[in-house]
């Protein structure tokens, strides 16, 4: 699928890797990017990058409803990419209380079926087009200081490929990003190797383009996925070491 001329829609585009999903989508020449997100002024300094092509959204992705009504008003949309999610960095049994796994698995996967649901006969009636579903290498192994994030992601791989198998007859491409740290937000506080939000979304705007169902941006993260097709448990135990002492 060409990203030139898309009609595109992205989550959670107020900050973070939105934004930088909304400049790439803009850069590689969208005919119309929808930014959403729960808030509009918080959009105010995206839209004014260019006002003819970003269109400012207010969307809450767990409310079903409010879902609904954007596919509604937003029939031309052929690229839907699924950004936006929550982590609280808490582990599962150390944690508190189950508020932040409730939290985390409300948007990061219940949110994106909602999304996944209420597009796909848009994208089907405009030819098939693409959804883009923003997951991370802690979907094929946790890392258990921040497991209830990691268990939502790997809900959200299972939900891609089992959304990429049902709308494949339709011709609707679902491609899957999973880099390891990003070099962005709480990713930062994170040791070396990382990778740049930029490179994330070069990668996975390209594999829209190569029609490739997975992407692993950054190098962290294409030698943890040979690492773990070779040895899975290798490489959980070694994550698995990555705990507060």
């Amino acid at each position: 699928m060409q990203v030139e001329g898309a009609i595109a829609l992205v989550t959670g585009a107020n900050g973070g890797l939105g934004r930088y999903y909304v400049e790439g989508l803009r850069s590689l020449g969208a005919a119309k990017i929808y930014a959403a997100a729960r808030k509009l002024n918080a959009l105010t300094d995206l839209v004014n990058l260019d006002p003819d092509r970003i269109v400012p959204v207010q969307l809450d992705i767990v409310d079903e409803a409010a879902v609904q009504q954007a596919a509604l008003r937003y029939q031309d949309v052929n690229l839907l990419v699924n950004n936006a999610g929550v982590g609280l960095n808490q582990g599962l049994i150390a944690a508190n209380d189950l508020s932040a796994a409730r939290a985390e698995m409300d948007v990061n996967y219940f949110g994106t079926l909602i999304m996944c649901r209420a597009f796909a006969p848009i994208l089907q009636q405009n030819g098939g087009g693409a959804i883009v579903n923003m997951l991370s290498m802690v979907a094929r192994v946790n890392l258990p200081f921040n497991g209830s994030y990691g268990a939502s992601k790997a809900a959200v791989l299972a939900l891609t490929q089992a959304v990429r198998a049902e709308l494949a007859a339709q011709q609707t491409l679902v491609v899957g990003v999973l880099p390891a740290t990003i070099d962005i937000g709480m990713g930062k506080g994170f040791p070396d190797p990382k990778v740049s939000p930029e490179e994330v979304v070069r990668d996975a705007l390209q594999a829209v383009i190569d029609e490739t169902e997975e992407v692993y941006p950054g190098e962290q993260a294409k030698q943890l996925n040979a690492q773990f097709l070779q040895d899975p448990k290798v490489v959980e135990k070694m994550v698995a070491s990555f705990l507060p002492a």
